[in-house]
């Protein structure tokens, strides 16, 4: 298998910044094309990235630019038309589906920005219900949701359904949700973006604080505020990565 240690080859892109964690994702020449009858679109056209482990990173770049194509990618929920794609060392392109979903269930939590719960499912269900496909004993399950839920805020509210929760308490379950498979890798699609302003925030305070306590983060948005949030930011524009920064993350 060939290396993945290059650094980013793009015009005008920056090497990433310097870090003593390990590289837990990397891209090389990622593309993806969509094919109609009669037209040919190019979402993203040679990503080179990498994510190290411990990395809060940020996508961002206006509406149609390829960052959710991007990041369903990443969580494995599509395949790139071109490019090698690894995860924890291990080259992915040539995985079987079953393979593929495999992986995604144990190594990749998604926090979507419609927060996806199931709606006859009370919250303990909801965060559980990942757990089911793994073969995990009851116990084992039950333990996990409790943490998670613990983490997120929300374990008095494990007997109600979604419809009787706020926006912000269904995107902390959302969380949880995802937290619970004690993932690699937490992807974020637009995570405040249903949310008011106060509620948008207390989210991100959410995972800023599970980046500190060491859980590796993926964010897609188009809010520079909460991009800013992210220890780096890659700027998408057609498909293309055209700019990379790092910053001081807030707080």
């Amino acid at each position: 298998m060939e290396s993945p240690t290059e650094l980013n080859p793009q015009a005008g892109a920056k090497a990433p910044a310097k870090s003593n964690g390990q590289t837990l994702i990397h891209l090389k020449g990622v593309t993806k094309v969509f094919l109609t009858e009669e037209v040919e679109t190019h979402a993203l056209s040679g990503i080179y990235l990498e994510i190290k482990k411990g990395e809060y990173l940020s996508v961002a770049g206006p509406s149609g630019c390829g960052k959710s194509t991007l990041l369903s990618i990443l969580g494995l929920l599509d395949t790139p038309t071109d490019g090698k794609y690894w995860l924890n060392g291990t080259a992915l392109e040539d995985l079987s589906l079953s393979q593929r979903t495999r992986i995604r269930n144990r190594e990749i939590g998604f926090i979507f920005q419609a927060f996806n719960l199931i709606g006859d499912l009370t919250v303990y269900e909801n965060v559980e219900l990942p757990l089911t496909y793994r073969g995990m004993s009851g116990t084992e399950r039950k333990q996990r949701v409790q943490e998670a839920l613990e983490k997120v805020g929300m374990s008095h509210r494990v007997k109600h359904y979604p419809s009787q929760l706020s926006g912000g308490q269904q995107q902390r379950v959302a969380v949880a949700r995802a937290l619970a498979g004690k993932p690699s890798i937490l992807l974020a699609d637009e995570p405040t973006g249903n949310l008011d302003s106060k509620n948008g925030e207390a989210v991100m305070e959410l995972l800023r604080n599970l980046h500190r306590e060491g859980a590796t983060l993926c964010m897609v948005t188009h809010d520079p505020r909460y991009a800013k949030f992210a220890d780096r930011t890659v700027h998408l524009f057609d498909g293309r990565i055209v700019e990379e920064s790092s910053q001081q993350a807030i707080g």
